[in-house]
């Protein structure tokens, strides 16, 4: 039995896939989702570190979201992320967003004041504001300091508090001056 022909219709012979797609809603989504021009590679270095930093902020494990904090606090458990965000409002403390949910520094909750935000943390807020977001500031608090002998400053957060903010306010300096 003789196979069937297909061909193409006669309309699509001349125009191409995009001039088909032209206008329609999937056309527009492709067009806002690539770039107008490819990516440096300077960038794509930078965001391949930016990736590999908040990988190892979120893998520390040290993140608790506000039904962890209420649970921690002894908050109401019925509206959980009122305190937490109340905190953060007031520069207490400070949350990463991860795929929509908030997540607080468990390290930033001070276990000798009853889990409420180490005092050091609102000056570090204050010492960072438009220098470094929500995530920079967690990378910052993860990474071994050479000022505090290698140590990260989200360990000394509570036992050394001057020498955290001191760090912080070099590493700010370090920012404005290249």
């Amino acid at each position: 039995m003789p196979r069937a022909s297909r061909r193409f219709p006669e309309s699509f012979k001349h125009e191409s896939v995009d001039q088909v797609l032209a206008g329609t809603p999937l056309h527009h989504l492709a067009e806002t989702l690539v770039p107008r021009t490819p990516p440096s590679k300077r960038l794509l270095k930078e965001a391949t570190m930016l990736v590999q930093a908040r990988r190892a902020v979120l893998k520390s494990g040290d993140w608790l979201t506000a039904a962890e904090v209420a649970l921690l606090v002894g908050l109401n458990t019925r509206y959980p992320s009122a305190q937490p965000n109340k905190w953060k409002q007031q520069g207490l403390i400070f949350a990463i967003s991860h795929r929509g949910v908030d997540y607080f520094p468990g390290y930033g909750l001070d276990p000798d004041a009853d889990f409420l935000p180490a005092q050091a943390l609102a000056k570090i807020i204050e010492v960072f504001a438009g220098h470094k977001d929500c995530w920079g500031m967690a990378s910052w608090l993860h990474s071994d300091n050479s000022m505090l002998g290698g140590k990260r400053p989200q360990e000394l957060l509570t036992s050394a508090p001057d020498r955290v903010i001191a760090a912080a306010l070099d590493e700010v300096q370090e920012i404005a001056h290249g």
